[in-house]
C-alpha cells in the first residue's frame, strides 16, 4: 500500500520539507512541559528524570514502529490505514474515531488555556471571547491552505524549540558554576535521595508524562501532503531518540538540578523560575508568551490532525461522502469545519458545563494516546510478516529487535494503562471514561457492519 492519487484525492503536497522537519521538532514540545514538568517533579521528586526517560522511550519505540510502516507504506491517514490492513476494518474504524475525538477534545481545552494566558494580559475581555478569536484564528489558517497550516505551525514550533534551546544552554552554564552569580549545583540531582518519593511514584510519574509526548505521530500524517513523504517521515523517526532525551530529559535535569527539586513551583512554570534565577528581566510574562505559543501550535496542529483523519475515514464510508469535498487549494473544508465545529461547542461547554461536559470530553479521550500505541504495535507485527514475506526491500527502516522488542512495547503500554487505576482519582476516571468511548466507538462499528450485511 503506497500514497496514491486515490488516496489523497483533492489534497495537494503543499507542505515543504521544513516545514515537516518543524513539524516534527516542535510536535512533541506542548504546553505540559513548560506548566506540567513541576508538577511532576513534585510528584516524584529528582526521579522525574526517570519517568520522563521510561515515558520517552516507550515513546521512541512505538514511532520506531510507526516509522518502518509509514517509509515502507506511506499513506493518507498513517496509523488508522496500518491498523486496517494489519488487523482488520474494527481497529482501523477504532483508532481514527478515537484519535479524531481525542484531537477535537484537545483544541477546545488549548483554546480555553490559551484565552486564560490572554485574559491575564487583557482583563476586561471574558475569557469565552479569546478562546473564541483563538479557534476563528487558526480555523481560518487550517481553511486557507495546508501550505497555510505548515507555515503557521514552522513559527509557532520554532518559537517553542527556540526557547528550549536558550533554556539548554543557560540552565548547562547555570549549574556548572559559569554563568554569573551561579556556583556549581549539579549535585541538586540527589537531594534527599535521587528516589525521594519511592520507587512507585516513578511510575506514577510515566503515567502523567506519557501523555505529554502525544503529537510526536502527527508527522506521519502531515508528510502525506508533502512532495517526498516516505523521505520525510524516515527522517522524523530516525531523529526522535534525540529530541527526547534534549528537549524532555535534558530540560527536566536541568530544572532539578538549577534549584533544589522542594522549591521547583508545581502550578506556575518552573522554566518562568529558572529563567528568573538567571536574573533575566520579565521571565515570567516571556514563559507566558511562549507558553500561548505551545497552545496555538497544539491547536493548530489538532484542527489538522483532525480533519486529515475526518478526510481519511470517509475513504472506507467510516463518515459521510461529502467529508471529502475540497475547495481549489487542495483543503478538505468540511472536514475542517465538522472538526472545529466540536471544538466550538466544547468551548461554550468549558463555561457553560466545566464539571459535567466539558471534564467528560476531556477525560474521556485522555488514555486514547495508550489504546493508539497499543494499536500501532499490533499492527506492525503483523505487518512486519507481510512485508518480508512479499516485499521485503520495502523495509527502508526497520524496528530494532522485533519481534520481542514490540511485544514488550505493548506490554509496557497495557502496563501504563493498568497502572492508571492505582494512581489517583483522576487518571482512574481517564482510563473509564475512555473506556467507555472506546466501546461506544466499538459498538457503532458493529452496527455499521450489520447494516452493510443486510
Amino acid at each position: 500500500m503506497t500514497t496514491s492519487d486515490k488516496d489523497t484525492e483533492g489534497l495537494r503536497p503543499a507542505l515543504r520539507q521544513r516545514h515537516v522537519r518543524m513539524i516534527a521538532l516542535g510536535g512533541i514540545i506542548g504546553a505540559s512541559l513548560f506548566i506540567g514538568s513541576g508538577a511532576v517533579i513534585h510528584t516524584v521528586g529528582p526521579a522525574a528524570v526517570l519517568s520522563y526517560a521510561l515515558g520517552g522511550l516507550l515513546v521512541v519505540l512505538v514511532m520506531r514502529m510507526l516509522g518502518e510502516m509509514a517509509t515502507a507504506s506511506p499513506a493518507l491517514g498513517s496509523f488508522m490505514e496500518y491498523a486496517r490492513e494489519a488487523l482488520g476494518g474494527w481497529a482501523g474504524f477504532t483508532i481514527g474515531w478515537l484519535y479524531w475525538y481525542f484531537w477535537v477534545g484537545v483544541v477546545a481545552f488549548e483554546a480555553v488555556a490559551g484565552a486564560k494566558i490572554l485574559q491575564e494580559w487583557i482583563t476586561g475581555v471574558p475569557q469565552w471571547v479569546f478562546s473564541l478569536l483563538l479557534m476563528l484564528l487558526l480555523t481560518g489558517t487550517n481553511l486557507a491552505s495546508a501550505r497555510s497550516f505548515g507555515e503557521t505551525e514552522f513559527w509557532l514550533a520554532s518559537v517553542k524549540v527556540a526557547t528550549i534551546v536558550v533554556f539548554l544552554v543557560a540552565g548547562l552554564l547555570f549549574v556548572l558554576g559559569f554563568w554569573p552569580g551561579a556556583h556549581f549545583s549539579v549535585g541538586n540531582i540527589v537531594l534527599d535521595g535521587f528516589v525521594a518519593n519511592g520507587p512507585f511514584s516513578v511510575v506514577h510519574g510515566v503515567v502523567i508524562v506519557i501523555f505529554s509526548y502525544f503529537g510526536a505521530e502527527i508527522v506521519t500524517i502531515a508528510a502525506a501532503e508533502s512532495r517526498e513523504p516516505a523521505t520525510a517521515v524516515r527522517k522524523a523517526t530516525s531523529t526522535i531518540v534525540w529530541r527526547v532525551i534534549v528537549f524532555y530529559v535534558g530540560s527536566v535535569a536541568l530544572l532539578v538540578m538549577i534549584t533544589p527539586w522542594p522549591d521547583v513551583p508545581s502550578e506556575t512554570s518552573p522554566f518562568a523560575a529558572a529563567f528568573d534565577r538567571f536574573g533575566l528581566p520579565a521571565a515570567s510574562t516571556i514563559v507566558s508568551a511562549v507558553v500561548l505559543t505551545a497552545a496555538l501550535s497544539v491547536l493548530n496542529s489538532g484542527l489538522y490532525t483532525a480533519s486529515r483523519m475526518l478526510f481519511a475515514l470517509k475513504r472506507h464510508g467510516w463518515a459521510p461522502r461529502w467529508i471529502a469535498d475540497t475547495n481549489q487549494r487542495g483543503v478538505p473544508w468540511k472536514a475542517i469545519l465538522v472538526s472545529t465545529s466540536v471544538g466550538y461547542v466544547a468551548v461554550v461547554m468549558s463555561y457553560v458545563s466545566p464539571d459535567r461536559i466539558f471534564y467528560f470530553i476531556i477525560n474521556s479521550a485522555g488514555a486514547v494516546a495508550l489504546f493508539v500505541y497499543a494499536i500501532i504495535c499490533g499492527s506492525q507485527l503483523r505487518m512486519r510478516r507481510k512485508l518480508e514475506a512479499e516485499a521485503p526491500d520495502r523495509l527502508q527502516l526497520r524496528m530494532w529487535g522485533y519481534p520481542w522488542l514490540t511485544w514488550l512495547t505493548l506490554v509496557a503500554t497495557l502496563g501504563v494503562a493498568a497502572s492508571m487505576l492505582f494512581v489517583d482519582n483522576s487518571t482512574r476516571a481517564q482510563l473509564f471514561l475512555s473506556l467507555i468511548s472506546l466501546a461506544v466507538i466499538l459498538g457503532v462499528y458493529a452496527l455499521i457492519r450489520r447494516k452493510r450485511a443486510q
